[in-house]
């Protein structure tokens, strides 16, 4: 009597498996997450669905994995640079080259998160990204107060519609940015720094 054979599941390396979630994460930038099936996914990576479901059980831990991915690779960087003890300015100045680094590198988890995570947010599995968000806000709006005690800032300044207009102006650069552009990320942080900090009129 012949040995029944043992059942294997594919394994997929790295590469395969970046490949993979990059693929996703265009898919549900581009259509919303609701609206997007593991099928459609499937079909954009050139597989059979259920061979998608070798590598992930479902698309919520698809989009997990990628909004996890994005906001662990910010948060090394950002808590970096508010650990390095420089003036408020030159925190600003590097927060936002690094946030211009991260939609360069994750462009599609930026939409996924300015689109889903105040939906994803609600289920339990997804509690951290409302720990991020208010972690990110205690970071931006403490170097701007910090900025005004030290006189780095204008004394007038509106703290709180401060950040939102940074924050908003910074993030929906996801919309437009392409990482074959003729900008770099840091090149776009310098011009945003200069029209923010500087102004755009002609100085004499």
């Amino acid at each position: 009597m012949p040995t029944a054979k043992k059942k294997t599941t594919v394994s997929a390396t790295p590469e395969r498996r970046r490949e993979l979630l990059n693929t996703a994460a265009e898919v549900f930038a581009a259509q919303g997450y609701n609206a997007t099936t593991v099928r459609r996914i499937a079909d954009e990576a050139g597989m059979l669905a259920g061979s998608l479901y070798y590598h992930f059980d479902s698309k919520e831990s698809m989009v997990d994995e990628i909004l996890s991915t994005f906001l662990t690779e910010l948060w090394d960087g950002y808590d970096a640079v508010l650990a390095a003890g420089l003036g408020p300015r030159e925190t600003i100045e590097a927060l936002v080259t690094e946030s211009f680094r991260e939609i360069d590198r994750h462009r599609a988890a930026v939409a996924i998160y300015q689109k889903e995570s105040k939906h994803l947010a609600a289920q339990p599995r997804f509690g951290y990204l409302t720990e991020s968000q208010q972690k990110f806000e205690k970071a931006w709006l403490g170097t701007l107060e910090r900025g005004v005690a030290d006189g780095a800032f204008r004394a007038d300044l509106d703290i709180r519609l401060t950040y939102r207009f940074v924050r908003d102006t910074v993030w929906v650069a996801a919309s437009w940015y392409r990482p074959d552009g003729h900008h770099s990320p840091e090149e776009i942080a310098r011009q945003y720094l200069s029209m923010v900090l500087d102004g755009i009129a002609r100085r004499d």
